[in-house]
């Protein structure tokens, strides 16, 4: 007998594609004594928009990943953004979806669902069509440009809530090739309002482990640094409400960094890998405590598992090993 679990979307009531209704999905989880929710993380993991249309990095990843995900376990994906470069897609009938997504991780342990978000190279494109692509996928789920999930751990009375954020519109869109920051929103009104939604889910959580996903960083030792404006209206929030961890791509290496009481991870090395550590000063001194942007490593992504006393962090690199662990308690709100 298979055992399940029922997960809430929750989404902000704002108008057009920005709303989605509350929904109730099943989560298959596998033996009826499991006792945690495990997911893998991954960014930046777009391919290229030429052929062959996907990178070294992304197809040792995706091997990696369905290999990790075989043997220790994923119940789901969170995808963190730069989803297609370099400008995202068009339609929602672009072959990309093909290409650089279905035809890419093809194991059978990873035909689970895929909570994605939007990256900067996202909204160069259409976020619009990759929002509309649920409807045609069996595992991409990405329902609105920001949206809560929720999630009750099986046989305790424990319960996993995940923020999904769209960091571009809550900060602005910015130039890689630049190296530019992202200097404000577009629409200031509707940053506003994804930054007030925020501050209600994370006031009214009660979640044993509350995370918190983005594109951009909040912490940075790498190429982009830190986010100015994330530090400013994010990181306030996540230390007041206790959130577990941050999670986020947009760097293209595997960082961990322990600030504040939550745990920052970047996991945006899913296609392209980058040495870079020019921020490394930026950030906090002694709260660096994992960083890997080696060509060597071929790639990589982070396994986490929520258990009843404990969150785990692993990084993984596509080579096939795990470089570094994390534990981290569950909320005490008391």
């Amino acid at each position: 007998m298979m055992a399940f679990t029922v997960v809430s979307v929750l989404v902000a009531a704002i108008p057009m594609v920005y709303c989605f209704p509350t929904a109730f999905q099943d989560l298959e989880l596998g033996s009826k004594n499991r006792t945690s929710i495990k997911f893998l993380a991954v960014g930046d993991w777009g391919g290229v928009p030429h052929p062959p249309y996907i990178t070294p990095v992304e197809k040792a990843t995706a091997q990696e990943m369905g290999r990790v995900a075989e043997q220790m376990g994923a119940d789901f994906v969170l995808a963190l953004g730069d989803n297609f470069y370099y400008k995202g897609v068009d339609s929602v009938d672009s072959p990309r979806f093909k290409t650089t997504f279905e035809n890419v991780y093809t194991a059978k342990s990873l035909q689970i669902p895929w909570y994605v978000l939007a990256g900067n190279h996202d909204h160069a494109g259409n976020v619009k069509a990759q929002i509309e692509y649920s409807h045609r996928s069996d595992r991409w789920n990405f329902p609105a440009y920001y949206y809560e999930l929720n999630f009750h751990i099986p046989n305790t009375q424990r319960t996993l809530s995940i923020i999904m954020l769209d960091t571009v519109m809550l900060c602005g869109n910015s130039d890689d090739y630049v190296d530019e920051k992202p200097r404000g929103p577009l629409d200031a009104v509707n940053a506003n309002r994804q930054l007030t939604w925020l501050q209600q889910r994370l006031a009214q959580s009660k979640a044993d482990y509350l995370l918190v996903a983005g594109h951009y960083p909040v912490w940075s030792v790498s190429e982009h640094g830190p986010t100015d404006c994330l530090l400013q209206r994010l990181r306030p929030l996540l230390v007041k409400y206790k959130a577990t961890s941050y999670l986020c791509g947009h760097d293209h290496n595997l960082q961990y960094i322990d600030e504040g009481g939550v745990g920052y991870v970047v996991s945006g090395a899913g296609n392209f890998l980058d040495p870079d550590v020019r921020h490394w000063h930026h950030v906090p001194k002694g709260t660096i405590k994992f960083f890997t942007g080696k060509a060597s490593t071929m790639g990589g992504f982070v396994h986490v598992e929520a258990k009843k006393e404990k969150m785990i962090v692993t990084f993984l690199q596509a080579k096939g090993s795990s470089l570094y662990r994390v534990v981290l308690p569950r909320r005490n709100l008391y």
